[in-house]
């Protein structure tokens, strides 16, 4: 079922160019200012050639939830949710990234971004207590999160559970675990890598119900990692042990 609201707001030309090219955006607002720059001007193209109705106004601002709206901002109709049996079923190998109750939208779309990248086949994400998949996620995204399945779900405790029956390894990352993330064997076999939430890391349930705690060697003296690069890292670590990066 469509979780309400998934990239229904869209604001910037990368989030909004990403929304068309996959049929979704139904009504684009342009600032009259901005309607001859290259990326603007193609937007609106693209917009004529498929009957969308284009408003424009002086100033979009005032519709746009992020500070740098780049002059153009959509609706478009949301993007639906997939059963997590049905992510698992997605791959013969599946790589899956839950996230632990992010609650800074620009990280959950960095953190989409480097999943893509990295060949992850699906997202998780809990429906309660986390950031919105709104227009600040989609941006930071830049078309990422219109690329890569995503379950919504309402436990990411239980997600823990339902994986363990659907015969993925269940892999958190903890900055106080003793083994490293580096080189770890299971990333080869079908796994789900668990993110907790800025500052608070994974939750207590969520850190119980993994197989596996795993830390990120690092050299410098810091207390921690930013959210959103600790699981780029751990994301291209699964690429490298499966060979897909070298």
């Amino acid at each position: 079922m469509a979780h309400a609201g998934i990239g229904a707001d869209l604001e910037g030309t990368h989030a909004v160019a990403a929304a068309l090219d996959m049929g979704r955006v139904t009504h684009l607002t342009v600032e009259r200012g901005r309607a001859k720059n290259t990326e603007v001007r193609h937007l609106i193209e693209l917009a004529e050639q498929r009957s969308i109705r284009i408003e424009y106004v002086d100033d979009v601002r005032a519709l746009a939830v992020t500070g740098a709206p780049q002059g153009v901002v959509a609706r478009a109709r949301p993007i639906e949710s997939i059963s997590l049996k049905a992510a698992v079923a997605l791959a013969e190998n599946p790589a899956l990234l839950v996230l632990d109750h992010f609650e800074d939208p620009r990280n959950v779309g960095a953190i989409a971004r480097s999943a893509v990248a990295s060949g992850m086949t699906a997202l998780v994400m809990s429906s309660r207590r986390s950031a919105p998949l709104g227009a600040t996620a989609f941006k930071s995204a830049v078309g990422a999160l219109e690329r890569i399945p995503i379950v919504m779900a309402s436990s990411i405790a239980d997600v823990l559970k339902r994986l363990d029956q659907l015969g993925l390894w269940r892999v958190g990352l903890d900055g106080a675990a003793d083994r490293s993330l580096l080189g770890l064997d299971l990333l080869a076999q079908p796994v789900a890598l668990c993110i907790g939430a800025e500052g608070s890391g994974l939750s207590r349930l969520v850190a119980d119900r993994c197989d596996v705690l795993v830390s990120i060697p690092m050299v410098g003296a810091t207390e921690s990692l930013n959210a959103s690069v600790a699981g780029a890292l751990a994301s291209f670590e699964v690429a490298r042990v499966r060979g897909w990066v070298s």
